[in-house]
């Protein structure tokens, strides 16, 4: 039986993505924490917009940080739910090489100095990997969030396909629809 969650999904990714403008005004007043309250809802809610193999029959979602923790306690408190009917685990690896575990790992910008032995050592893992540094797609990164400086300050999400196929990562088409694609 089909769940009528992912009818709902389309509409609140959109809506997240539609509020990035309003995080990113909040932040010249308010600080990073509007912007990282909506990058960890984004986060929070990427799982139900991809395919990745391991999850077949699994019973949690582990997301992990690498580097310092942009989103202060938000992961955690979203983490109360579960995504799907799976519980989500946060953690933080102390290195690439320990993310093994994670189904979805955030690079942090702390980690932009060694970008690309991150990316390398990731690569080797079947994990998801995500971050908000800039280029990150493009350095073979999976999913960016980008703050699109023309489009006032909103947020784009950008996918590398081939970064996502190497590991057999799939993506919703209606998270496609909305991402800029990254080769």
């Amino acid at each position: 039986m089909a769940s009528p969650l992912p009818m709902a999904l389309p509409a609140l990714l959109a809506l997240l993505l539609m509020l990035a403008p309003l995080a990113a005004r909040a932040q010249a007043t308010a600080g990073a924490v509007s912007e990282y309250a909506v990058k960890s809802a984004l986060l929070f809610k990427l799982p139900r917009f991809v395919y990745l193999p391991r999850f077949e029959g699994g019973t949690s979602v582990t997301l992990c940080v690498l580097g310092q923790n942009p989103f202060g306690g938000a992961l955690e408190k979203l983490a109360q739910t579960p995504i799907d009917g799976r519980a989500v685990l946060v953690r933080k690896p102390a290195s690439a090489s320990e993310a093994g575990e994670c189904d979805f790992v955030f690079v942090a910008a702390s980690e932009a100095a060694h970008l690309k032995a991150t990316l390398d050592k990731l690569g080797e893992q079947p994990v998801v990997t995500v971050s908000d540094i800039e280029g990150f797609a493009s350095a073979g990164g999976m999913v960016e969030f980008a703050v699109n400086k023309e489009g006032g300050g909103s947020l784009a999400v950008l996918i590398n396909r081939k970064a996502a196929h190497a590991q057999s990562v799939k993506f919703n088409a209606q998270l496609l629809r909305l991402a800029r694609i990254v080769e």
